[in-house]
């Protein structure tokens, strides 16, 4: 299932609506943005959160759970990974699939690119997929057959080079955003979706930023915003 551009317009704005993906989050928190702000929010889901069916108006896509346990410096679970495609066959089909990748590593991640796109697609065969770039990497390194650049590596350099990405591919998401600013740097450089595990976590202060810029990227759009305050 495909993200069509034309069906998230911002009105005023000839760019891309930016949907929100709150990592492994199914909450009532969740459940209320979206009656808000329908087809702006949808779940990231990956491993190590285990499985919960997604409702079939919710948007979805998977993660692999390689950066977690890069972040924790534990083995990544290959068998983990495995069992959560299998168990999306009885559901209705992720946005895409992050391809296990490697964090930070350029030449693990395309070897694993190899790799894994014949076992996703053996379980999901329509599935379309994500690859994750990784630091040092450049526009040539993704792969034809990559329907989703997903913004991966170290913080820095993935902030630092976010619109090599997004200038060139037209469905780029970023990972780890986790605050109203990082959103709107997001949304500015032209990202069609991003994920981030703190909404949910930081209290309600975090959910007021998150219902802020989706209120004022719903309408207005933030230049317009800009503008007014100047004024």
């Amino acid at each position: 299932m495909p993200l069509e551009a034309d069906n998230w317009k911002v009105i005023g704005v000839s760019k891309p609506k930016m949907m929100v993906m709150p990592s492994n989050s199914s909450g009532l928190a969740v459940g209320r943005l979206v009656g808000m702000f329908p087809s702006r929010l949808g779940w990231l889901i990956s491993p190590e959160a285990g499985w919960k069916k997604p409702p079939s108006w919710m948007p979805y896509a998977l993660d692999n759970g390689a950066f977690g346990a890069w972040k924790n410096k534990t083995e990544w679970d290959e068998g983990a990974f495995m069992a959560l495609l299998e168990r999306v066959r009885k559901s209705h089909y992720p946005l895409w699939v992050v391809v296990p990748d490697v964090v930070t590593n350029r030449e693990a991640t395309i070897e694993k690119w190899a790799e894994w796109v014949p076992k996703i697609k053996s379980v999901l065969p329509h599935t379309d997929l994500a690859f994750a770039v990784q630091d040092g990497m450049t526009k040539g390194d993704v792969p034809s057959d990559a329907d989703v650049v997903f913004v991966g590596g170290s913080t820095e350099w993935k902030w630092r080079n976010l619109r090599e990405w997004t200038d060139n591919f037209k469905r780029v998401h970023v990972a780890r955003v986790n605050s109203e600013r990082l959103l709107w740097m997001a949304d500015d450089a032209g990202a069609v979706s991003c994920d981030g595990t703190g909404w949910m976590r930081g209290g309600e202060e975090r959910l007021v930023e998150l219902e802020h810029y989706l209120s004022i990227s719903n309408g207005r759009g933030r230049k317009q915003m800009i503008m007014e305050a100047i004024l």
